[in-house]
């Protein structure tokens, strides 16, 4: 009688075992659920945020109209550089350039930069007159060769860097470093807005 009461007391507790041990499983298997859930979604987040952000500047670059020229600086370089940047952007017709910073829908900071190297070159040759006999002839120069270098950012009322780029040159046919780079950098920021253009278009 004892021995049937003893087996009978038994058979709960295996039970509640197997109850603790299954409730334990389903509880790490939701928890391991959710870091799943969680892991995969982030990303996915970040990027649509991240999208968000580049979408409002572009939107920003897109729709300005005004853009105030900040100083690069007060040596001869830097002014140089400004004017030319100033004459840049107001012939390309898509901006105005406006001396009142508070009506400027961008403004636009930079710094310049302008180096000069000498650079030699040498040339010579020797001609035969006779066997054994030749005259040989050399020539050298000094070339002082100018290299310029234009970083540009493009910034909000809001602080944000909507647009920036650095462009450099040595010159070009018929037109100094500085000339150049200047003008690269006029060019760079009208493609770029045409591809914004076209890829809105587009969407």
């Amino acid at each position: 009688m004892d021995a049937r009461l003893s087996i009978r007391t038994k058979r709960p507790v295996r039970a509640a075992g197997v109850t603790k041990l299954m409730s334990r499983l389903l509880v790490s298997a939701a928890v391991s659920g959710v870091l799943v859930f969680s892991q995969s979604s982030s990303p996915s987040a970040n990027q649509t945020a991240r999208q968000s952000v580049d979408l409002g500047l572009q939107q920003k670059l897109l729709t300005a109209k005004r853009i105030y020229v900040e100083s690069f600086g007060e040596d001869t370089i830097n002014k140089t550089l400004n004017a030319m940047i100033v004459d840049s952007i107001g012939g390309s017709k898509r901006f105005i350039v406006t001396e009142n910073k508070d009506k400027a829908d961008l403004v636009l900071k930079g710094s310049a930069s302008e180096h000069s190297n000498a650079e030699s070159h040498s040339l010579s040759s020797a001609t035969i007159v006779d066997l054994g006999t030749g005259i040989a002839d050399s020539q050298s120069s000094v070339e002082t060769v100018h290299d310029a270098r234009l970083s540009i950012r493009l910034v909000s009322k809001d602080g944000d860097v909507v647009w920036s780029t650095t462009q450099e040159s040595k010159g070009a046919k018929y037109k100094s470093a500085t000339a150049d780079v200047s003008e690269k950098v006029v060019k760079q920021l009208m493609r770029d807005i045409v591809r914004l253009e076209d890829k809105k278009s587009t969407t």
